[in-house]
């Protein structure tokens, strides 16, 4: 009698290259190669162990049943074979397919869309009937909508949608203002970027005659107009955040209400939920105090203009603003104490540089823009973490429903990997919490690895989350936390404002609830959901954008870090904010090993080694907008060139390479970027 084997769940990655894992709860379990069966990347699958486990204690398995479809609709490359037509999907994970039906539009060389009608068989291929066209492929603009139709972000609203928006009222009524706290009459303001026009967050700060300060924080009431279970709350919750990248928005909500009537614009009433807090010279909140308000901004404020005016380098821009200059300055100081405040606490503070694509009147890449946050995106940030703190506690102490950031501890695992690494760069975790990291971090301020342990810490990290209970943020250091600000680009705020408003009416009891308690629980996850898909999505897109901006780019030398080590090549972060494979066959003539621990390749004729973080003169020597790569070659090749004294365990792995395993060659075909 056959006995009978573990089995267990979970999502099946495929590797690209005959093997994968399935991920669940315990840990993931290796698929040796033809140990698939027919299951598909991103499937849930039963894999059925085998007591034998892969080197390093994994275990290993083999798939005994799909479970649930996780590719209903396919994106890719039409190839015409004969008179066939097949469809080879985006990233190199799954099978080609064949396509049925009609088909007379399609061209040799689109990208299209796919709905798949049979994922196939041992003897049979998979089937797909065509969806519709983006294309050609190999541009940038086929990418891009190909990218958003994978993750599901839809440019264009349903009708109901539409409908429902354009009766929303351009203008707020005055029976809309009855029980509100009127705060028309305050200095309120709105900071954000140059082209930003969802403005859903505005600012107040005044000082008391005791030293306190009295912070409001004013965001717009996207509850009052969006309301429980309408076409426009059902549509906000299938798509989850709106969508950023280059020059372009895929808003949550239409433009009637992100960019209208819930948009805090300057000289205008607007509805707002406010959370006013009372804080001490060293940023504590003494007190505060939630309300249903409604405000008038004072200015719109642009981060380039605010840091302008903090620097006092333009004194007609001074004039200009004299009326809330005072007001800046003292958010200035106020930011600088909390600041301080989160700092003494053990938050984190990671390498803040950011990348923006810039792009023509055409919407054609042009520029990529590397910028530091000034003072002002500061001011913005620290107002910002105390309101989400400050809303959190008020509706975790109150044991109310709620939709919580939650950043939990990172694994015992990660840190340790991380410890090892920074060590390599003569960098000790004293204590493996927030405050042995940060003094990791603060060694590194202002030299050149200081991007990468940036790099290796954030990688160490757990990623963070939506959750109806609060457990904290580790990143913050802070015990409570939710995101309370962005309800015109974020459910999870908008599910915040709905309790909240329910909470300040007086209806949160009984069955109502209950009702939110349970929406909480399904909002966390969706949420959480949606937020990888759309942050997948910006960066997959993103990276098109910078390859288009590179192939004006092709020949021209790079200076670079090494941000990924792989056994077929390294990945190069340039000095442009653009990031580039140099592939194991442009590095010298030689044979490389891959240490996964050491993150190096290391050659084991010569003793050349290329390591995470080492700096390397590149050329731009290809660029693929359709596939968002860009490829590199090394500036030079003299025989010194990232020479390392090899050392006695280095060249005893070489023996032992010699004396009987194969060693490793350079692939024929370059492999896809990860």
């Amino acid at each position: 009698m056959r006995e009978k084997k573990e089995t267990k769940e979970g999502i099946y990655w495929s590797s690209g290259r005959n093997y994968g894992f399935v991920t669940q709860e315990d840990g993931d379990i290796f698929l040796p190669p033809h140990c698939s069966g027919q299951a598909w990347h991103g499937d849930r699958v039963a894999v059925e162990l085998d007591p034998v486990q892969v080197p390093g204690g994994r275990p290993a398995g083999r798939v005994v049943a799909v479970l649930e479809r996780a590719n209903v609709t396919v994106a890719g490359r039409v190839d015409r074979i004969g008179k066939e037509l097949w469809l080879t999907p985006d990233g190199g994970k799954l099978p080609a397919i064949k396509l049925v039906g009609g088909h007379a539009s399609l061209r040799h060389g689109d990208k299209a869309e796919a709905s798949v009608r049979s994922y196939g068989s041992r003897k049979e291929p998979p089937l797909a009937i065509p969806l519709r066209t983006f294309g050609r492929d190999g541009t940038r603009q086929a990418a891009t909508e190909a990218i958003l139709a994978r993750h599901a972000v839809p440019r264009v609203f349903p009708p109901e949608v539409l409908q429902a928006a354009e009766q929303t009222p351009a203008e707020v009524p005055a029976a809309a203002l009855e029980g509100r706290l009127d705060l028309r009459g305050s200095l309120v303001i709105t900071i954000d970027g140059p082209m930003a026009k969802d403005l859903d967050d505005a600012v107040s700060l005044e000082r008391g005659e005791d030293g306190t300060w009295r912070l409001g924080v004013h965001i717009a009431d996207v509850s009052h107009y969006v309301s429980e279970g309408s076409a426009l709350e059902q549509e906000a919750w299938r798509r989850g955040t709106s969508v950023y990248f280059a020059d372009q928005v895929i808003p949550m909500l239409p433009e009637a209400l992100s960019n209208g009537i819930c948009s805090l614009n300057p000289q205008v009433d607007r509805l707002t939920l406010s959370c006013l807090m009372t804080l001490d010279r060293q940023g504590q909140v003494l007190g505060h105090a939630m309300a249903k308000t409604v405000i008038r901004t004072t200015e719109r404020m642009s981060y380039p203009d605010c840091n302008t005016l903090l620097k006092g380098e333009d004194q007609a821009l001074a004039t200009r603003y004299k009326l809330i200059l005072p007001m800046l300055r003292q958010m200035a100081e106020l930011a600088r104490a909390l600041g301080r405040k989160r700092r003494l606490r053990g938050a984190l503070e990671l390498e803040s540089t950011e990348c923006s694509v810039l792009c023509d009147r055409q919407g054609d890449p042009v520029e990529i823009q590397r910028r530091t946050p000034g003072e002002s995106e500061r001011i913005i940030e620290e107002f910002m973490l105390a309101a989400n703190e400050t809303v959190a506690e008020h509706l975790s102490q109150a044991g109310r429903p709620g939709v919580y950031r939650v950043h939990e501890e990172p694994d015992e695992g990660k840190i340790e990997r991380f410890r090892q690494l920074a060590a390599q760069f003569g960098y000790a975790l004293d204590t493996p919490d927030s405050f042995g990291m940060q003094k990791v971090l603060d060694g590194a301020r202002g030299r050149p690895e200081e991007g990468a342990i940036s790099m290796l810490l954030l990688r160490s990290l757990m990623k963070a989350r939506y959750g109806p209970e609060n457990l904290g943020h580790f990143g913050l250091a802070a015990e409570f936390y939710c995101h309370f600000t962005s309800p015109i680009r974020r459910y999870p705020d908008l599910m915040i404002h709905r309790i909240l408003s329910a909470l300040l009416d007086g209806t949160l009891t009984g069955s109502r609830e209950q009702k939110l308690r349970i929406a909480a629980a399904e909002a966390a996850a969706q949420s959480t959901q949606r937020e990888v898909e759309a942050e997948t999505a910006e960066r997959d897109i993103e990276k098109c954008y910078m390859a288009e901006y590179m192939q004006s780019r092709l020949g021209e030398q790079f200076s670079g870090l090494v941000s990924g080590v792989t056994r077929f090549g390294l990945f190069v972060l340039l000095s442009n904010g653009v990031e580039g494979l140099l592939p194991v066959s442009s590095l010298p003539d030689d044979s490389y090993e891959y240490s996964e621990e050491r993150m190096e390749l290391a050659g084991l004729r010569t003793g050349r080694v290329y390591s995470f973080a080492m700096p390397v003169e590149v050329i731009c020597a290809a660029a693929d907008p359709g596939a968002g790569e860009v490829t590199l070659d090394l500036a030079e090749k003299p025989e010194t060139f990232g020479q390392k004294p090899p050392s006695k365990q280095r060249k005893e792995r070489g023996r032992s390479r010699r004396s009987g395993r194969p060693p490793m060659h350079t692939p024929k075909k370059r492999r896809r970027r990860r």
